[in-house]
């Protein structure tokens, strides 16, 4: 089976692992729920957030500021949603995220300007040309802009890839900011949430899959913030193959999957749900989920793309829904 454009963007967007980032930045040192214990596994209390012009983030990566940066360009949805926990718009983004209702909304979006270039490959002179403080992008794809963009701006680059991560670059971007009451805040909301949602943990068994045709794949906890917090939820059958493979209806078929999410990924005139597609396999309505009408299209902004705690938040209200 050929690899689809939907799985190369996702191993964008699921990118290599950071395996100290919890312990630098203090993250909750609760242990990951197992799938079998009940009541909440999250620690609610939130430690004080210091302001700081000066940090070194659990990968290494160290932050020197003269100021609180107050334009900030973002290259990837994670940094836009920090900001709108955090009371900030971005200068400029190439995130669709901010036309989201739950964050600007599309008015108020449309007067964030547009870093031409997508996702991929931003133009340097575009970010440039808008005098950020600071330039917040994905590490593994953006990382090459470091030496363009070095001596006229300072660049960030964040690899998250568990829930854990996100909450640690929510404090420390709230500690250059200034904004930590509000990073204080956002972080607590989550960690309430998520504590709320493993007590009501549903028996049933969940998949998150994406793509755009039948070349599809599966999100799993190891390698994506968002299936990270679903061991937490239900039942996930599905754990990292190490690398982006390949999967089939037979394999979800064989796995009783009682809820399926579905990101739609679209590129180029490719449209159309996923879930629609898939439907012309005749394995497809053999799956527990679709027999019972439990197939839910989601929004890959949030759910694939998000990736901070105020996008988990609309993750998890929309899938304990879907797993009651």
């Amino acid at each position: 089976m050929l690899r689809s454009p939907s799985r190369l963007v996702r191993s964008w967007i699921t990118a290599a692992a950071v395996g100290s980032l919890l312990v630098a930045c203090g993250a909750s040192s609760e242990p990951a729920a197992d799938g079998r214990s009940s009541g909440p596994q999250t620690d609610v209390t939130v430690r004080p957030i210091k302001a700081t012009r000066d940090l070194t983030d659990a990968n290494g990566v160290r932050i020197s500021l003269s100021e609180p940066p107050e334009r900030i360009v973002c290259l990837f949805a994670l940094c836009d949603d920090i900001l709108t926990e955090l009371g900030i718009v971005p200068t400029a983004t190439n995130s669709a995220l901010l036309a989201h209702e739950d964050f600007l909304g599309e008015r108020r979006a449309k007067e964030v300007d547009v870093i031409p270039g997508g996702f991929i490959a931003p133009e340097v002179e575009a970010v440039l040309a808008h005098k950020p403080d600071l330039v917040i992008g994905l590490e593994d794809t953006h990382g090459k802009l470091a030496p363009a963009l070095k001596g006229a701006t300072t660049f960030w680059p964040m690899q998250p890839e568990t829930w854990q991560d996100s909450v640690a670059y929510l404090r420390d971007t709230a500690a250059l900011t200034g904004r930590t009451a509000e990073g204080e805040r956002a972080e607590r909301t989550f960690r309430t949430g998520l504590a709320a949602a493993e007590r009501a943990r549903s028996g049933k068994k969940a998949l998150v899959i994406y793509g755009s045709d039948e070349n599809f794949g599966v999100a799993t906890p190891e390698t994506d913030v968002t299936a990270s917090l679903f061991p937490r939820l239900a039942d996930y059958p599905w754990k990292s193959r190490g690398v982006q493979g390949s999967y089939s209806l037979e394999e979800i078929l064989a796995e009783d999957v009682d809820v399926l999410f579905v990101e739609t990924m679209s590129f180029g005139g490719a449209d159309g749900k996923l879930s629609e597609k898939l439907a012309e396999n005749p394995l497809w309505g053999k799956i527990p989920a679709v027999r019972n009408g439990d197939v839910h299209e989601v929004d890959p902004e949030v759910w694939a793309k998000g990736r901070g705690t105020r996008s988990l938040g609309i993750v998890l209200d929309e899938a304990t829904a879907a797993l009651r």
